[in-house]
């Protein structure tokens, strides 16, 4: 793997890291547009299984806001994580996409109007005729300004029901995080869940309904896993309906971190989709 910090044409920095670059004679590379609340690292192996498989570059960047990658900007939008995926697959010569989760959603937004080819999702947390809600931000800013991070990172957890500890009773998941403030996770969803609010929001301000998906490549997979919250499928089976060459599959067993664990039954059916 090597990494590089690119530049931007808003002057802003984008850490990026290939993996396989060695193999760029033999195609484009497929672009990993990474979730909330995670950084590039955190997709190493799923990367280095996809590029195996491929035989091709895959291309994992930390967004705004993580490593060494520009801040995120308080006025955020979508637009702007839209513009950095246009700056990475110029810069990489790619024309093929993956995103999970958040990223899921910028790039199905942003293939309305980038040269995307190839177009896969996992999880995409898209807001479709209101199918991501946020009424817990509420509640969680109101933690934030009296400091209680521990609290504020329990609701947010809570909000998303994307991982096992979302189950868990407000006051105990609160009582976790205490526990957990000093372990790499722990530090890590301290850093990034102001910035993971604002991309919920900003998710929420850019729903409409299925009908711009309409625009999509032609060759468009939408994964969701067996374990995933509703809400995925929700958005997804409506996109799907409308996309007549879409393939749309779930992922039997698996949840919402099921890229990051890079089971191989994954790996195949996307490097069997970028193959083409």
């Amino acid at each position: 793997m090597t990494s590089e910090n690119i530049k931007t044409p808003d002057g802003g920095t984008l850490e990026l890291y290939s993996t396989g670059a060695e193999l760029a004679s033999a195609g484009s590379g497929v672009v990993v547009v990474p979730a909330s609340m995670v950084t590039a690292a955190d997709y190493t192996k799923f990367a280095q299984k996809l590029s195996a498989a491929l035989g091709r570059p895959v291309h994992t960047f930390n967004r705004r806001g993580r490593g060494s990658s520009s801040p995120q900007a308080e006025d955020y939008t979508l637009d702007a994580d839209i513009r950095d995926l246009d700056a990475v697959m110029k810069h990489t010569s790619s024309t093929d996409v993956f995103g999970h989760s958040f990223g899921g959603a910028v790039a199905l937004h942003a293939a309305r109007t980038l040269p995307v080819e190839r177009l896969a999702v996992y999880d995409p947390a898209v807001s479709v005729n209101h199918s991501v809600k946020a009424d817990w931000t509420t509640e969680y800013e109101r933690a934030t300004a009296a400091g209680d991070d521990d609290r504020a990172l329990a609701v947010l957890t809570k909000g998303l029901e994307t991982g096992a500890f979302s189950r868990m009773p407000l006051s105990m998941l609160t009582i976790a995080n205490k526990l957990t403030a000093g372990t790499h996770v722990g530090k890590q969803q301290r850093e990034l869940m102001r910035t993971g609010v604002r991309e919920i929001k900003a998710i929420i301000a850019a729903d409409m309904p299925a009908e711009p998906f309409l625009e999509l490549p032609l060759e468009t997979l939408i994964i969701v896993g067996e374990k995933s919250p509703a809400y995925f499928g929700v958005a997804c089976g409506q996109i799907h309906d409308i996309l007549t060459g879409s393939s749309y599959t779930i992922l039997q067993g698996a949840g919402h971190d099921g890229v990051l664990r890079a089971p191989d039954k994954l790996i195949t059916e996307l490097s069997d989709f970028f193959a083409g």
